[in-house]
This record gives C-alpha cells, structure tokens and sequence, in this order.
C-alpha cells in the first residue's frame, strides 16, 4: 500500500474529508457532532491527512500555541487501515514539521487507549489523568533537541 501524507487546506475537499472520517471515528462513539463553528475554528490548524487512493485513511490537526509548542488534536485512523502504522506515519510527518517550523515540542491530550502508542513515539506523560468528552487522558509531549 502507497500512503500520501500531505498538508490539505482548511476547507478544502480534502479537509472535508478529514472531518468525515473524524466524525465516523472520534464523534459518533461518543454522540458528539462537529458545529459549522467548531469547524471554522479550525482555521489555524494544520490539517494533515494520509490517502490512499483519493480516500482519507487517517488525520489530525497541529495548532500552533504561543509557548514555542505545538498540539496535535484530533488524531484519527479509519478502522480498516488501524495497525498498518499509519498514525505513526502520521505522527513522525508531524514532528517534522515541528521541528522545520522551530517548534521546541508537541504535546496531545491522549486518550488513556492511546498512551501506549505515544509512549512508544517518545512521547512523556506530563500531567496527572484527566476527563475529556467522559474519556480519561493523559496530557503527553515529546521534545525535540
């Protein structure tokens, strides 16, 4: 399998892509659906995307914050291309962009599933558990020499 890894435009074909397949995965399980304001808010965001052949397979978003920090958020993998490496891929593209952008670090709320996964990618647990959406997560960051 080929995977493409690319930036997309906020709002772009692409882009509704990505919010598609963040709604199948991370909103409906849990009820929650995206408002046309959430969604313009994410006008800041780097939306990144993996496809496969003209379909969006995985996702998320990086946000710049003001601390010389990164958050990547929104993080989703269509469930039958789950355990194909594409979040690492997704991740490890990110980090690059980090780091050609001068950001010293990332940092995600992972969801208490996930913290193996970050773990592994060098990521470090930095707060005590949490609650978001009525799922534990644990705030982790990885930072870059």
């Amino acid at each position: 399998m080929s995977y493409q890894i690319k930036i997309v435009p906020h709002f772009s074909v692409d882009y509704c892509k990505t919010v598609l397949l963040r709604d199948v995965i991370l909103r409906k399980p849990l009820g929650l659906v995206f408002t046309p304001e959430q969604l313009r808010a994410e006008h800041n965001g780097i939306h990144i995307a993996c496809i496969e052949n003209d379909k969006v397979v995985g996702c998320l978003i990086l946000v710049p914050q003001n601390n010389n920090k990164v958050k990547m958020r929104q993080v989703a993998v269509a469930e039958s291309h789950q355990r194909k490496g594409i979040g690492t891929l997704m991740c490890e593209f990110s980090h690059e962009w980090a780091i050609n952008n001068n950001y010293a670090s990332i940092y995600c709320h992972a969801r208490d599933v996930a913290e193996p996964f970050y773990t592994k990618l060098g990521y470090t647990i930095i707060s005590e558990p949490f609650t978001e959406v009525n799922i534990k997560h644990w705030k982790m960051e990885k930072k870059f020499s």
